[in-house]
């Protein structure tokens, strides 16, 4: 007789939830399974609809703030769209992450990293004096974020929520297997359904995670760390440094004045092939190769661009090196660490822990970028040429932590993942009892 039988399993009243434990189905048959009280993260697709309101707000508020003649306006727009970015750039690569089919997470989730050098670029663009830059055009350059947040909210509500929210979180599976057809298509999702359900029985008797908690817990000591070194690396590297001393190296290098604000742009150009390319090949390469590849590229690079700056007036062609320095380190960040590190907290955390870990993180990466910006002016003024040595240092360090301690996530399952994380993080558990030779009895029977 085919069917399915039930255990409860033990927990607090608030998460205790009912297990399948399936008996032989014929192969392909249905596999139904009883709702999960367990407590998840609030919907990712929901998050980011209510997230547009902070950008159709700072648009109103940029669009009139020149009539106004109110420069309040401008500072609390960017307040609203700080906290856009900040609440889209954590939930966007989470959502993307646990829609996509494992042999292809990895890409789908570099779409942010992809859409982020392209606004750059974008900007970079419209912000040409020939175009919006120009005195008169300013409120509509500063409006303009109204065009993604009105796609948004159109396109959307069309599109459904995350499988594993669905069955994981809130347990209905034909949600669940809707949304993995309507993202599938014809493709079967027996298979892709079966490894959800086993996440999701991985998971009973646990609640979601709060930030402080992640830090508490000895089982995800390796992932918290991974999450800060990778993550105050990634804006700790000077990528963000190079960008803000650009126009003087392309002004020592002889660059007309009027000229360089499209040199600049092929700074953010150079950003956005980097990543496309990344994100073709991290499901091939991994994403171990692509950070150590990227964090020891911007350490060759770096170094040899502080070389020029120390030259540059002992050499006529050494500004000329210390450009080429400029686009081949923007394009080693492309390549490695600018869209890898984003999909970090999406792989190396569970569903009850995933939401947790991206706050930790986007918390942890804002104020690091906060500190770079605050004291960048005074590293320059007190380092001069030698600027980018402690840049240098950090990715050394990012390079030599991915290769010692950073598991590969390629091509496999969430649960995969997880159980390699456990194994690494209790050694000694995942070895079992060794065996040391008979056991020698030196006293006799009396």
């Amino acid at each position: 007789m085919a069917g399915t039988y039930w255990r409860a399993t033990s927990g607090p009243p608030d998460t205790a939830c009912v297990v399948p434990h399936r008996v032989s189905f014929p192969p392909g048959g249905p596999v139904w399974s009883a709702p999960c009280r367990a407590h998840g993260h609030p919907t990712g697709k929901k998050s980011l609809l209510v997230n547009n309101v902070f950008v159709l707000v700072a648009a109103i508020l940029f669009g009139f703030s020149s009539k106004a003649g109110s420069f309040e306006m401008i500072m609390l727009g960017r307040l609203f769209v700080g906290v856009s970015a900040g609440v889209s750039m954590n939930i966007q690569p989470m959502y993307l992450g646990e829609s996509a089919p494992k042999e292809l997470r990895g890409a789908v989730a570099m779409t942010s990293a992809i859409f982020t050098a392209l606004g750059i670029v974008m900007g970079q663009v419209v912000g040409l004096r020939e175009l919006l830059g120009g005195p008169q055009a300013w409120p509509l350059l500063l409006a303009s974020c109204l065009v993604p947040g009105v796609l948004q909210l159109a396109s959307l509500p069309l599109l459904p929520e995350s499988p594993r929210y669905l069955l994981i979180d809130r347990g209905d599976t034909e949600a669940c297997v809707a949304a993995l057809k309507w993202l599938r298509g014809d493709r079967d999702v027996t298979w892709e359904l079966e490894e959800i359900e086993e996440e999701r029985a991985a998971c009973q008797g646990h609640r979601a995670r709060r930030p402080w908690e992640l830090f508490q817990d000895p089982t995800l000591r390796r992932q918290m760390t991974s999450l800060v070194v990778l993550g105050s690396a990634l804006e700790l590297c000077g990528n963000d440094s190079v960008y803000a001393y650009a126009s003087s190296i392309f002004l020592e290098a002889g660059v007309p004045e009027e000229k360089v604000q499209y040199a600049i742009i092929g700074t953010g150009s150079c950003e956005l092939f980097a990543v496309l390319v990344s994100c073709v090949v991290i499901d091939r390469v991994g994403r171990r190769v692509l950070l150590i590849g990227g964090y020891s590229m911007m350490t060759c690079w770096g170094s040899i661009f502080t070389v020029a700056l120390c030259l540059q007036s002992s050499f006529h062609w050494m500004p000329y090196l210390a450009v080429s320095c400029t686009f081949a380190f923007i394009l080693s960040f492309g390549i490695g660490p600018a869209g890898v590190t984003g999909i970090l907290a999406t792989e190396l955390f569970d569903q009850m822990a995933r939401p947790a870990a991206y706050v930790v993180c986007g918390v942890l990466m804002w104020t690091m970028l906060f500190l770079v910006g605050l004291g960048f002016p005074f590293m320059l003024a007190s380092l001069s040429q030698f600027l980018y040595v402690p840049f240098i240092g950090v990715c050394i360090c990012g390079a030599i932590y991915t290769g010692l301690f950073l598991p590969e996530t390629k091509g496999k399952t969430f649960l995969e993942i997880s159980k390699e994380l456990q194994r690494l993080n209790s050694p000694k558990q995942a070895q079992g009892p060794t065996w040391t030779g008979p056991e020698v009895i030196t006293s006799t029977e009396l």
